[in-house]
């Protein structure tokens, strides 16, 4: 089992088998920015160049789902395109008034995965124990990664 670094927005948890992390943001889009970056520090965890821009768009039904499509979609992104994330920026909006469905467009940086050695390839997003609420101060969420 690899020993994951955590720090104050991006706690690695105990898991049996997979990758499990708990992330806190004071903004929503914060928090979907620190699950982003849990993500790819799970893979590799040293620093990335910023030498590729990218933009995505998602959609969910809700939080959980919004955040499975998120990171299912940045999954993608690394496997089809060799991208590895640097930084990101995250936009959560309704998709329109009526609608219940959230959006998500987020401004991707960073650079061909080529240029580094992974550790771990994680396989899939799941929803297993996967969370998102507001606490007093911050938003949190929970997610487990398939590796």
């Amino acid at each position: 089992m690899i020993k994951l670094k955590s720090n104050k927005n991006i706690q690695f948890l105990k898991h049996t088998a997979d990758v499990k992390f708990r992330v806190r943001g004071k903004t929503l889009n914060s928090c979907f920015e620190n699950a982003s970056l849990a993500m790819f520090k799970s893979m590799y965890d040293g620093k990335v160049k910023s030498k590729i821009k990218k933009n995505i768009a998602v959609r969910g039904n809700d939080l959980e789902s919004l955040m499975y499509n998120f990171l299912d979609e940045l999954l993608f992104v690394f496997d089809t395109r060799d991208f590895i994330l640097s930084k990101i920026k995250v936009k959560i909006n309704k998709s329109d008034e009526k609608a219940k469905e959230l959006e998500l467009n987020a401004k991707l940086e960073g650079d061909n995965v080529k240029n580094y050695e992974m550790g771990l390839i994680v396989k899939a997003v799941t929803y297993n124990s996967m969370f998102i609420k507001k606490s007093k101060d911050y938003w949190v969420a929970e997610v487990v990664l398939d590796v």
